[in-house]
């Protein structure tokens, strides 16, 4: 009762950590086995019959050979045992061979189809998550429950294999030695339960000092990884001579990995330790109870060799089998770490109901407030805002504003604190993300590229669903017509040189065109622009702009910058400072009220006008 009050209480402290138990996670495991890959069990079974065979083929051998000779049996009766076992030997061992092999590659699939599960996982829960460090550190940790062969997911599925063929060869031994005396047996069982315990408590206390505390470390030791090989730091890194000061970084870093890892050998030399002296204990245990029963003419000489590589064996396996369930509910607590972010509630894309198809769309913010995890101040404050199907909204005000969090919230990647926000009078928390995003062609500041073709980073979607001539019209009406030329495969040029070798890079303004031939490819009946134009001077940006809205025809829009070149043309300008809307109208109704707004333009009006040869902007 006081664990389980221990357990809730912990939870509480920790809600993106749980503990499930060893049986529900095993229970959990073998359900994803027989999923993925059933044939594992039978492959288990397999191994639970040959094993104990192998072990113990050989022992008896010993024996018969021993009561064979002392016997003097003769020559054939020996080749015959010799030539029997042999056969035996070779058809078990061609069987394990088969086994081992096919369940190690069985094994690695289990975990690649859980893996797949923490990625879909990461893909589709609310965006907002990604920006809780205790959130990415729960998601650290079922990364490292399944990033390799021996922890979490595989490592469970390993161990408890093994241990339940480990038990049958112990087992087996059990009922050989139960011949000789059942105390031997209950002796070297004893010793064997008390190492279990002592390992058990050392793997828990591991886990609780070592590798949780470093969930924080593999995050830090990730990015500072990526940040050094990545190429768009690499300039920096080199201009402004971060070498030395990167490398103290991942000094400190790695000390605090390494000092863990000097904790994590104190800690389990005890265990070692451990073993050895019950081990002693248990050889010096039989020794003496074998010479005793064979000097007393109680044991033959087969049976003194039968039961002396016996006990060994079944020493070996009994611990084996025990050190299997302590391993066991140590690989448990990292499948609690995989199972933890698994289950808990981010938000699905497709939880809620399919967005009504409608020939207008209407977004209604009612009071709509937002702070960001573990934050003490909003980034947004009662916002009430309407975006009417057809209408263009400028989205302005000075960095840090909240215009970024407004679009983010329109978008659904947050959701709001306080507040509500309407699609056509109903709450759009009824509906499913996926759905929802349906509605919106983003164009955001820091344009990401795949390593696909160009056509695909176009249309966002798998070659068979691709369109490429309709993407390359996209891209000629982005402004990227020369460069299409250029390119050696047009559009079905690679991007980026990740996967090919012959892959193309492009600069940054090409980025932001080719975000804008996405926006254009989607089709989507509201077009969002999060200040994508940043690398252009405002005289380009405004062009831009201009151009672009031209294109997307009688599509809502919202224009999001920090510089004033879209709003002229919109149909009402929203001005925020410090996450509060100050001003909301058209921008002659703004310049006359001669509030923030106007002073902002009037500051900026100098940039689009022209040098002589060109043409001033209105102003």
């Amino acid at each position: 009762m006081k664990r389980k009050e221990n357990k809730k209480e912990e939870e509480k402290k920790n809600p993106y950590h749980k503990e499930y138990g060893v049986f529900s996670n095993t229970w959990y495991l073998l359900k994803a086995i027989a999923r993925f890959e059933p044939k594992i069990l039978f492959m288990i079974l397999l191994g639970m019959v040959m094993e104990p065979v192998m072990q113990y083929l050989w022992t008896f051998l010993s024996k018969f050979i021993i009561d064979v000779i002392s016997e003097n049996g003769g020559v054939d009766r020996l080749l015959k045992i010799i030539v029997f076992f042999a056969i035996l030997q070779l058809a078990t061992l061609m069987l394990s061979t088969y086994r081992n092999k096919d369940m190690w590659t069985r094994f690695v699939s289990v975990r690649f189809g859980l893996l797949n599960l923490k990625n879909q996982k990461v893909m589709t829960m609310n965006y907002q998550y990604l920006e809780d460090s205790d959130v990415m550190d729960c998601y650290q940790k079922a990364s490292q429950a399944c990033n390799n062969n021996d922890n979490g997911v595989e490592g469970l599925q390993r161990t408890l294999a093994n241990a339940l063929i480990n038990l049958t060869v112990a087992l087996a031994g059990m009922l050989i030695l139960g011949t000789m005396h059942p105390g031997v047996v209950l002796l070297m069982f004893v010793l064997s339960v008390v190492h279990f315990v002592i390992r058990d408590r050392v793997n828990k206390k591991a886990k609780e000092k070592v590798w949780d505390p470093l969930a924080p470390w593999w995050r830090k030791n990730n990015y500072m990884g990526y940040m050094t090989t990545n190429f768009s730091a690499a300039k920096d890194i080199r201009m402004f001579g971060l070498k030395d000061w990167l490398l103290e970084k991942y000094r400190e870093l790695q000390k605090v990995r390494y000092d863990k890892q000097i904790l994590n050998e104190r800690i389990w030399f005890i265990s070692g330790l451990t073993h050895d002296l019950m081990w002693a204990a248990a050889q010096g245990a039989i020794y003496a109870w074998l010479i005793a029963g064979t000097v007393r003419g109680e044991i033959t000489p087969g049976n003194f060799a039968l039961y002396l590589t016996s006990s060994a064996t079944f020493y070996n396996y009994i611990s084996y089998a025990l050190r299997g369930f302590s391993d066991l509910l140590a690989k448990s607590r990292e499948v609690d770490d995989f199972r933890s972010f698994i289950d808990f509630e981010g938000g699905g894309m497709d939880e809620g109901e399919e967005v009504p198809v409608s020939t207008a769309y209407q977004f209604e913010f009612k009071n709509v407030s937002f702070k960001y995890p573990k934050a003490d101040t909003y980034a947004l404050k009662n916002l009430s805002l309407t975006l009417s199907p057809g209408e263009r909204l400028a989205v302005v005000g000075l960095n840090g504003a909240g215009k970024s969090t407004f679009i983010k919230l329109l978008l659904r990647l947050y959701e709001p604190a306080e507040g509500e926000i309407l699609l056509n009078g109903v709450n759009v928390n009824r509906y499913a993300r996926g759905s929802y995003y349906r509605l919106f062609a983003p164009v955001f500041q820091d344009v990401e590229l795949f390593a696909f073709p160009l056509s695909e980073n176009i249309s966002m979607q798998e070659p068979q669903d691709t369109d490429k001539e309709k993407a390359r019209e996209c891209l000629v009406k982005s402004g990227l017509e020369d460069k299409l030329k250029d390119l050696p495969s047009g559009v079905d040029t690679e991007v980026l040189k990740v996967i090919h070798d012959d892959g193309t890079d492009f600069s940054g303004g090409e980025k932001q065109k080719i975000a804008l031939a996405r926006a254009l490819y989607k089709e989507a009946p509201v077009v969002v622009l999060d200040e994508p134009t940043a690398a252009l001077d405002a005289l380009a940006e405004s062009k831009l702009y201009q151009d672009f809205d031209k294109l997307i025809g009688e599509r809502s829009a919202v224009y999001i910058s920090h510089r004033l070149s879209s709003t002229q043309f919109c149909s009402h300008v929203a001005m925020f400072e410090e996450g509060e809307l100050v001003e909301y109208g058209t921008h002659q109704e703004l310049l006359e009220k001669d509030g923030a707004y106007a002073k902002m333009f009037h500051t900026q009006a100098q940039y689009y006008v022209e040098d002589a040869e060109g043409v001033t902007a209105d102003v």
